[in-house]
């Protein structure tokens, strides 16, 4: 009986030790996993400049200067510079954005909704031409 529970406590060990090797494993798979995942959450964004670039990134302006009042002043104050790290918008892209040029922007993008069209009106309301 001896000889039985001292196999069982044996394989017991062996078990409970082979747990462990698993867990940390497993551990370590999960934070490798996550590490990746937060590298493709943080990575910057990049659209190829044909097809949509153009039209992503006019879109994307516009969502920003909707929703964060920061980058809509930094648009009427210094409109070049803000548009600097839109590196896919042409220079008649820009042209539109700085000027709230809206008939030429939606002929690009297509109607726009009230919240789309914040910066463009607000920019036209300056008379800042």
């Amino acid at each position: 009986m001896r000889d039985t529970l001292a196999v069982a406590t044996f394989k017991t060990e062996k078990v409970e030790k082979e747990v462990t090797k698993m867990t940390k494993q497993v551990r370590g798979r999960t934070e490798e996993t996550a590490e990746t995942l937060e590298g493709l959450v943080n990575a910057p964004t990049v659209v190829p400049k044909e097809g949509l670039a153009g039209r992503w990134a006019v879109m994307s302006v516009l969502a920003r200067a909707a929703d964060e009042p920061e980058f809509m002043t930094r648009l009427a104050d210094d409109s070049h510079e803000a548009l600097k790290e839109y590196y896919t918008l042409t220079q008649e892209e820009k042209a539109a954005l700085s000027s709230g040029d809206i008939q030429k922007i939606e002929s690009w993008v297509g109607k726009l909704d009230k919240r789309l069209s914040t910066w463009l009106l607000y920019r036209l309301s300056q008379e800042k031409w």
